[in-house]
């Protein structure tokens, strides 16, 4: 059987960009974070501690999406990587990182940056 977490929709007020205007201004992300493990021993214990604390997991993206970068693509990776450090349970992970009304000269809702990984 395969379980996730799933926490949907996050959204934070962040400065990242590669122009010096996106850097005063900033704009709303919004996350979304898909993450396998096993899950059955929680399932069965009803114990936070057999599982994975979505505050913590939240509190680890806040922390890397207040962190100014010039790409989000960077942004995700370190995401990425934090989430798999704190969490070596983890067997995959996808997550998308939106970056919303990007300053691309038109209406555009977001310009997204999409990771899926599985950990070994």
């Amino acid at each position: 059987m395969e379980t996730f977490i799933q926490l949907s929709d996050m959204h934070f007020y962040a400065y990242h960009g590669c122009l010096p205007t996106e850097n005063v201004i900033g704009t709303d992300y919004i996350v979304n974070l898909k993450i396998g493990l096993d899950l059955s021993k929680a399932m069965e214990s009803d114990d936070l501690n057999d599982t994975i604390n979505y505050q913590i997991i939240y509190d680890l993206i806040e922390k890397e999406i207040h962190q100014q970068s010039k790409l989000i693509e960077h942004v995700a990776g370190r995401i990425v990587k934090v989430l798999h450090q704190h969490f070596p349970q983890i067997t995959s992970l996808k997550l998308k990182l939106s970056k919303t009304n990007p300053p691309l000269g038109g209406e555009v809702a977001s310009a997204d940056i999409i990771v899926e990984t599985t950990f070994l």
